[in-house]
């Protein structure tokens, strides 16, 4: 074999195979980077998650480029992109049991339920206090008149949960017959 298609498979064999830093650094980056992403969307509120609007996806697109040096670091091999991957997938899989196993944790994590509207009426406090102004809320409710709504909560991942009036309630077989 030629010597320098030899050095250009082994150059190759390099940049894929060889993981240029220390397993350990490249667990330890994917988790405290996987940590700081939760406690900063946790922040930035439910509206984020659920209801993305074009600029929401826009930050959250080049928020995942801005982290990749940090998760991966200097190397740039498969293996260390798998190994990213395999640690942050793992990780992500212990968040999610424990919160389930831990209520508490959970509600560390995903915050709390947020009621908008109790008894018909609009708390304007707690919708700004959720992100939302009221123009979102009608896209995000599904809801033609808020006169209609005896009840509507945030949820911690961010779906809505209406309750209407039992004037504006489909009726039931029961009503029917």
């Amino acid at each position: 074999m030629h010597p320098l298609l030899a050095a250009a498979q082994a150059s190759v064999f390099h940049h894929l195979f060889v993981v240029d830093t220390s397993i350990i650094e490249k667990v330890a980056r994917t988790v405290l980077v996987y940590a700081a992403l939760i406690l900063l969307l946790r922040f930035v509120g439910k509206r984020t998650l659920a209801q993305l609007n074009p600029f929401d996806l826009i930050v959250l697109l080049l928020l995942s480029n801005v982290v990749q040096n940090a998760v991966i670091g200097p190397d740039n091999s498969v293996l260390g992109g798998v190994i990213g991957a395999l640690t942050l997938v793992g990780v992500n899989e212990i968040v999610v049991r424990a919160s389930h196993r831990y209520p508490g944790f959970r509600a560390i994590l995903a915050g709390r339920r947020a009621r908008i509207v109790d008894g018909g009426r609009l708390d304007k406090g707690e919708l700004r206090r959720s992100g939302i102004d009221e123009e979102e809320l009608d896209q995000f409710a599904h809801v033609d008149d808020l006169e209609t709504v005896q009840s509507m909560t945030l949820l911690p991942g961010g779906k809505i949960d209406v309750h209407l009036k039992s004037f504006a309630e489909p009726p039931t077989r029961d009503d029917i017959e």
